[in-house]
């Protein structure tokens, strides 16, 4: 059966034929999406070892420097609920346009900053077309693609380029800046939102919900600044503790605006997150698997960065080849995870990826002096399979079953357990390995912390979805 892409309210998804094969155009319309959501995977990494080059070109201090990330992150996170359910409402195709387009026009201002002031603003409308992209591009590749074979593979390949994005990003960036200037890599991400603005239009098909409830204003505004106070307090403990003032005031506010947030959708008659949808046991269960695999990889990859280079002595490109190997396995596993989710289940796939996650974290501990590359190099593939076969299958599970009309919300909900994973993880598990005398002792301690935490998660989440009533 081939997709029809130009439907402008998809019919009810069904089961879809094992032997079904991605048709030539939906080949096309599976690439431009992947593509959107590889550029902005690639915009969180590509710029990490460019940050000293950045600040000594900008005038910015080390201090400064965490803003640079955090300018991208705080939008970037807390308003993809917000535009995933607008796009539900208004149209999913319409408002992607615009985010690349937004998104392409921040990387031009960002390539050009003359000034501190500049290049950070830059930042944060590059987090805003992010924080556009990503859900309507999931939303938009969920509701194309059937349920069954057809969406485990797009979503099997859109999560091994979401990956590769990551790892690509780290060893890009350093090569980049080394030959080319740290202007190069948001030139990179300016010509690539181009590149997919010029195809998106004639290929990607317009949805959006067949009604036109109004928008709950009361509950975007909370969930938005609840969310981004959240990210902005642990961006930045990330960098300088949990002591600061502000952090603990935004870590209040974050918390106080989220409670408020579920009153004011209890209360709601068209909230902007149904309470009923978070009652779905895959919705629940799925979200807390994410949650784990995103902060604790996170975690995984800062701790073991400095291990390699402070502690073994590698420098910065043998280091990138560490988790270029890395890049490299994620491409099998997400070439296999399709298979394995079509055998075993998305959910008993989300289950195995997290136990087997966890397995390998734990192996990093045999991480030393002697051979420590190697060893790192092998347990850190083996847990970025395992990984990804929890990306993929977590964003399964909390989709699958889900209406057409909904899927934005839906797919909003996976991004920002996406986006909060990759934010909570380092500042709260990393700065044990920064703190500590040893860095040796403390990168140890983080692993033990880390891999427990994967596998309680995987127990958890396997007693949570092993009940047969899911919604």
């Amino acid at each position: 059966m081939a997709i029809d892409t130009h439907t402008t309210t998809p019919a009810p998804h069904t089961a879809a034929p094992e032997d079904e094969r991605l048709s030539g155009r939906a080949r096309l319309v599976l690439f431009v999406l992947c593509a959107a959501q590889f550029m902005v995977a690639l915009d969180f990494s590509v710029l990490n070892v460019a940050l000293p080059a950045l600040g000594k070109d900008l005038g910015l201090s080390r201090s400064a420097l965490q803003w640079a990330v955090t300018a991208f992150a705080l939008p970037s996170g807390g308003f993809l609920l917000l535009f995933g359910r607008i796009a539900d409402l208004y149209g999913r195709k319409k408002l992607f346009l615009t985010g690349l387009t937004v998104f392409g026009a921040a990387s031009l201002l960002a390539t050009f900053a003359w000034d501190p002031a500049s290049f950070l603003t830059g930042r944060a409308l590059q987090g805003l077309g992010a924080a556009v992209i990503v859900p309507t591009g999931m939303s938009l590749l969920t509701t194309t693609f059937p349920e069954g074979p057809l969406r485990d593979r797009a979503l099997g390949i859109s999560g091994t380029l979401l990956s590769l994005g990551f790892t690509i990003g780290m060893v890009l960036g350093g090569v980049m800046t080394d030959t080319l200037g740290w202007r190069s890599t948001m030139g990179l991400l300016a010509a690539a939102a181009v590149i997919v603005l010029l195809l998106a239009p004639g290929l990607l098909p317009e949805s959006r919900t067949p009604e036109r409830p109004r928008l709950d204003v009361p509950g975007a505004v909370t969930v938005t600044g609840g969310l981004l106070a959240l990210i902005y307090a642990l961006s930045t403990a990330a960098q300088r503790g949990f002591g600061g003032p502000d952090v603990r005031g935004a870590l209040v506010a974050g918390l106080a605006l989220l409670v408020a947030f579920a009153v004011v959708e209890w209360r709601s008659p068209a909230p902007l997150v149904s309470l009923p949808m978070l009652g779905r046991r895959t919705v629940a269960w799925g979200n807390i698997g994410g949650l784990v695999t995103f902060s604790m990889m996170s975690t995984v990859v800062f701790v073991l960065t400095l291990y390699l280079q402070e502690t073994l002595g590698l420098s910065s490109f043998r280091t990138g080849l560490v988790f270029g190997v890395q890049g490299v396995a994620s491409v099998l596993a997400g070439s296999c995870a399709p298979r394995v989710i079509g055998r075993f289940g998305a959910r008993r796939t989300l289950v195995g990826s997290l136990f087997g996650q966890g397995v390998f974290v734990a192996a990093l501990l045999a991480v030393g002096a002697e051979s420590g590359a190697l060893t790192a190099t092998v347990a850190v593939s083996l847990a970025s399979m395992f990984h990804l076969g929890a990306i993929i299958s977590y964003g399964l599970t909390v989709t699958s079953g889900v209406p057409d009309e909904e899927q934005g919300l839906a797919t909003g909900l996976v991004t920002t357990t996406q986006q909060v994973g990759l934010t909570v993880g380092i500042p709260l598990l990393g700065v044990l390995a920064t703190t500590q005398a040893s860095l040796f002792d403390g990168v140890r301690t983080v692993l033990v912390i880390d891999a427990a935490l994967v596998i309680a998660a995987a127990l958890l989440v396997a007693v949570g979805l092993g009940r047969r009533k899911t919604s």
